[in-house]
């Protein structure tokens, strides 16, 4: 989906037109894939635009920088403040927001030690990635040929820049093939997660997950829905998933910041119960969530 600009983008403390946010060639993180970044979104509420999760995103953000060894150069409370400041000169009333940390112009070769850190934060008018056509049919997904990443190999907990190699590559392989994107399998064969999404798997009236431990994103999404779906009375549980565990599944949806909660119609040319209760019931409660519609979660709403 293309990016219509916006006004102004944060740089490292002050707004910059959009134009003439800019980086050199040379910068570490274009060669390195060093760069960490985060997605939020900005939901119309009755109080103005209003930033989904925003505090725990930024906090997630920091988290990747620590575990790459990424010095912050400013506050996780400033870095909301600018989010705040970005989405406001937007003029929107809904918007995605990127927030990118990255190793900027200066200092070349595998070493990040003597390099800059820079951040940016952009934000621009983007709707569901999914979009009306598979909102309204449902997923088909495809297990990718495409492993995830192991633990000690690239860190899956951190949202580093360079682990979206390996979600494009089987993107593109998904979309190639005439699915609308895929599931990918840990090193050892279990779920980890879609290119850009957590999944939850529906047996029995019980909503499984894979663990952390399977390698996929700690999903501020995720953690969202199954706060919903307990507050709803479904039990949820971290479970290792086979691939077997797709085909035989009651339901399943996944879910992200980008694609909001997605419930899923097939899996290997294998229907699954589409459109299921449990994942209906939850992406529309998901759905009053973000646009501050439901008082249980408005602290989880935070208007720029």
């Amino acid at each position: 989906m293309p990016i219509t600009p916006t006004p102004s983008i944060w740089m490292n403390g002050r707004l910059v037109d959009w134009d003439k946010a800019m980086v050199h060639v040379g910068t570490h993180t274009l060669h390195y894939g060093t760069g960490i970044f985060e997605g939020v979104r900005a939901y119309e509420t009755a109080q103005g635009p209003g930033l989904f999760r925003l505090t725990p995103h930024i906090e997630r953000l920091y988290r990747s920088g620590h575990i790459l060894g990424m010095p912050m150069t400013f506050s996780v409370f400033e870095i909301v403040e600018a989010t705040k400041q970005v989405v406001r000169t937007t003029g929107l009333n809904s918007c995605y927001v990127r927030p990118l940390a990255y190793y900027g112009y200066g200092e070349m070769g595998l070493d990040t030690g003597p390099c800059e850190v820079d951040i940016a934060i952009m934000a621009w008018g983007w709707a569901s990635v999914r979009g009306a056509a598979t909102d309204a049919r449902g997923l088909r997904l495809k297990v990718s040929s495409w492993r995830r990443h192991d633990h000690n190999i690239m860190p899956p907990e951190a949202k580093t820049v360079g682990n979206y190699v390996n979600s494009s590559l089987a993107k593109a392989e998904a979309r190639k093939a005439g699915y609308d994107d895929c599931i990918m399998l840990n090193p050892q064969g279990f779920i980890a997660e879609c290119t850009a999404e957590n999944i939850f798997v529906v047996r029995n009236g019980v909503i499984h997950t894979p663990p952390l431990s399977a390698g996929g994103l700690e999903g501020i999404t995720h953690d969202s829905v199954r706060t919903i779906a307990r507050d709803l009375g479904y039990e949820v549980r971290a479970t290792e998933l086979s691939r077997s565990d797709l085909y035989i599944a009651d339901e399943i949806f996944v879910c992200g910041t980008a694609s909001e909660v997605n419930l899923v119609e097939s899996v290997d040319d294998r229907s699954v119960g589409y459109p299921g209760p449990v994942g209906t019931a939850v992406r529309q409660a998901f759905r009053n969530a973000v646009r501050g519609e439901d008082p249980r979660y408005s602290s989880w709403v935070e208007v720029a």
